[in-house]
């Protein structure tokens, strides 16, 4: 029985439709991850129509060996046998160095010589290894080379290994393409934590260098950074810029295992933007995005008042493919000394008897960190994430974005309109998406009353609304 076709999301004319995966780990006749990467690449042969490109930041092999015979087999086997289902004529391939890869100066070597399609144009010292390419919108009358794609070595041998990454040749590519309308960005390793998994190097862009190189690509305007790594599917948003992590395509264990799934990404890129469905080996979507987030309406703000209120506040927010409801909240005000670090309350949400309020949003410490608090089940610690610091004594005015399509990192923050969003920092493997309906919203304090952990400010005042994104 053939399987069912996948629609695929389509770009607008002219724009852009691809696939990105990785993290496959494979290589190996008969091996554990040579029956789920076919699983996944079945997947994406049923996309209807078929991608323009893929991507694929590392991790395609096993790789780790000493043996150059055992290595280049290895990738004779993964093109030869586990791709051939692939004209890379008509679908060409693009990828990343990684850590099963290219891990000591031999494994480089192998890796420009078994990738000789691939450009030469990176940094001195690592052609074949970083490179960028300009690619023409499907559709296109003019012909423009509109995507701008970089591709960079986050562990090259020359400066150090893992976690460390060119960024001059970066800022220079970029900056030399500046006509692009679309600009993004792959490598392999991610700059901001996974599901909680942290250490500089080994799992993130080396920390002393993450910040540089984000600072980059905040400044020539990249839409996304694409990654892999942990083997997880994860979307963040920092000063405007997507970090978006894709690691199933193979490696059968996950990070952790109860949430993550193995998956390929499909994505468009237009004038409306990006749209992404993230798809397990069922061909099931099981995450979407449309980016840039549909703006809240200047004229549907609602205003919380102060104490409780009936109405949940905010609503469960279970998404589905046909529409993914984000909930905005507009929240100024004027904040209190700073000398008592004790909880501020701006939100609660809760019903009657329960433990723990299941959304709590306020300040904590000294410092006055924005912090949310989700306990969506009883009797199970709550999880945390931190936004910025209010100075003392100083009004202030924010908003707060929650958006269940995007897991722990739709948790957002931006101070107004005319700032970019930016992700709550977590240690989460989800996000509101399990967030419950509740019977209760405090505004200024929590559920038990006006004296548990009331807001010591003043001049509280919050709005809310809710927007529905579709793909």
């Amino acid at each position: 029985m053939t399987a069912q076709p996948i629609p695929a999301l389509t770009a607008a004319t002219p724009g852009h439709q691809f696939v990105v995966y990785a993290d496959a780990c494979s290589g190996v006749p008969g091996a554990l991850h040579k029956e789920t990467f076919a699983a996944v690449n079945q997947v994406i042969q049923r996309l209807d129509p078929p991608p323009e490109f893929i991507a694929f930041p590392g991790d395609e092999i096993r790789g780790l060996t000493a043996d150059a015979n055992e290595l280049r087999a290895q990738w004779q086997y993964w093109f030869a046998h586990e791709m051939a289902w692939l004209d890379r004529a008509a679908i060409p391939l693009y990828h990343t160095t990684a850590n099963h890869t290219t891990y000591d100066p031999a494994s480089e070597a192998i890796f420009r010589e078994v990738m000789a399609h691939l450009p030469r144009n990176g940094p001195p010292g690592q052609e074949g290894l970083s490179y960028f390419v300009r690619r023409t919108p499907a559709g296109a009358t003019d012909k423009s080379d509109d995507l701008l794609m970089v591709f960079v070595n986050t562990l090259w041998s020359g400066l150090g290994g893992e976690g460390y990454v060119e960024t001059a040749w970066l800022e220079e590519t970029l900056a030399a393409h500046a006509d692009a309308r679309y600009k993004i960005v792959f490598g392999h390793h991610p700059v901001f934590p996974i599901n909680g998994f942290v250490g500089s190097h080994q799992r993130e862009i080396a920390h002393e260098i993450g910040p540089k190189f984000w600072e980059i690509l905040v400044r020539y305007g990249v839409l996304a950074y694409w990654c892999s790594h942990i083997l997880a599917f994860d979307v963040q948003v920092h000063d405007g810029v997507l970090q978006i992590l894709t690691a199933g395509a193979g490696t059968a264990h996950r990070m952790p295992a109860e949430v993550e799934y193995l998956h390929a990404m499909q994505a468009t890129l237009d004038r409306d933007g990006l749209r992404y469905q993230v798809l397990d080996t069922e061909g099931l979507a099981r995450e979407w995005l449309r980016w840039p987030l549909v703006a809240p309406s200047p004229m549907a703000w609602q205003s919380c008042t102060w104490g409780v209120q009936s109405s949940p506040c905010p609503t469960s927010l279970s998404p589905t493919s046909a529409a993914t409801p984000i909930e905005f909240w507009q929240i100024t005000g004027h904040t209190g000394d700073g000398n008592d670090g004790t909880p501020q309350t701006l939100v609660s949400t809760w019903d009657e008897g329960a433990a723990l309020a299941p959304f709590w949003l306020g300040l904590q410490g000294c410092d006055q960190r924005l912090a949310l608090l989700l306990a969506p089940q009883p009797g199970r610690s709550p999880h945390l994430w931190t936004g910025p610091t209010l100075s003392p004594n100083r009004p202030f005015a924010l908003q707060v974005a929650l958006h269940s399509g995007m897991g722990p990192g739709g948790l957002l923050w931006r101070w107004d309109e005319t700032t970019p969003w930016s992700s709550m920092h977590g240690a989460s493997a989800w996000g509101v998406e399990r967030l419950p309906g509740t019977s209760h919203c405090s505004v200024g304090h929590a559920q038990r009353g006006p004296h548990d952990r009331p807001f010591r400010g003043d001049r509280l005042h919050i709005a809310r609304q809710t927007v529905q994104s579709s793909l």
